[in-house]
């Protein structure tokens, strides 16, 4: 992290100690707008919004760009490990605020008003992402993907009723799924009862019921944050999988915000990409890969690590 001067520490804080700023980076990490779009989001002056956006710009956590004559201000994609770019950091996980729901909610609708007079293309060029168009979700995107695998033998620990099976099970030999609740179980077997090849069974992730070197590929999608031993549960994929296989770790990264967890029953509030890859290593695993795969855009900000594994 950039260290500084106690006069640059403290003009960091100051630039963030207003609820207008914190109102307007919210907004302008998911949407790029102008001044005027920003003053209808808001409803505050157009002079003090372009006060707060110039400060903004100045210490570089915007920039801008130009959609016909009009110029966009967006999130910086270089604030690095700036000061103002830490503490902004820090500050967001934390932000749950209804006024700034109500201001993400504008922001949509303001972006759908500008498509009356440009193609939806140009109105959301560089952020796309973010932006809904028909047909065009991750879920369309990874069904297409899958249609590249050629899987033999899957294990899906902490499987739920199936979601991940029904996407694989047209590209893989079998599809094995393994959960905890009864109800899951039955959920999931009746869901896909017309794959053949996919079956269910009830059983403990730390205890897996199956001989060793199984398995030629084993997902434990988001299953480490309800494990009371997360090593155990790595352990016991390493051992199921076969010499040549391949494990895929996907987790929530390490957070502070358990209180919203805890309603879905996770135990613990997930791992760093160090701690996750010592984790995986611990086991005898070589790690191909371990970094964050996504963020969600609103409050608090969950992001998720994936890892890929291997046998040493």
């Amino acid at each position: 992290m950039e260290t500084g001067s106690l006069d640059a520490l403290t003009q960091a804080c100051r630039l963030l100690a207003d609820g207008t700023r914190l109102r307007l980076l919210a907004v302008l990490e998911t949407d790029a707008l102008s001044v005027a779009e920003l003053t209808q989001v808001t409803g505050l002056a157009q002079s003090r919004v372009s006060s707060h956006v110039s400060k903004l710009r100045e210490a570089q956590l915007l920039t801008d760009s130009r959609l016909g004559a009009s110029t966009l201000y967006s999130f910086s994609p270089d604030v690095g490990d700036s000061l103002p770019g830490v503490l902004w950091s820090a500050m967001k996980t934390r932000l749950d605020d209804d006024q700034i729901g109500a201001d993400l909610e504008r922001a949509r609708e303001v972006i759908l008003r500008r498509h009356a007079t440009l193609s939806w293309a140009d109105s959301v060029a560089g952020r796309m992402e973010l932006h809904y168009s028909p047909g065009r979700t991750w879920e369309a995107t990874a069904r297409a993907l899958i249609e590249l695998l050629e899987l033999g033998d899957v294990l899906d620990i902490a499987s739920g009723d199936g979601v991940l099976a029904e996407l694989l099970a047209n590209h893989a030999k079998t599809v094995t799924c393994v959960d905890l609740s009864r109800n899951v179980v039955e959920a999931g077997r009746r869901r896909l009862a017309h794959h053949l090849n996919v079956r269910f069974e009830q059983a403990d992730m730390h205890a897996l019921p199956y001989d060793a070197e199984q398995f030629s590929v084993v997902f434990c999608m988001h299953a480490l944050t309800y494990a009371s031993d997360p090593a155990r549960v790595i352990a016991e994929a390493t051992r199921v999988l076969h010499a040549n296989g391949t494990l895929i770790v996907a987790t929530l990264s390490a957070h502070e915000h358990p209180a919203t967890t805890r309603a879905y029953d996770h135990v613990n509030q997930g791992f760093s990409e160090p701690a996750l890859r010592d984790l995986l290593e611990g086991q005898g695993l070589r790690v191909v890969s371990c970094r964050s795969g996504s963020r969600e855009q609103r409050p608090p900000y969950f992001e998720v690590v994936i890892a890929v594994a291997k046998p040493a």
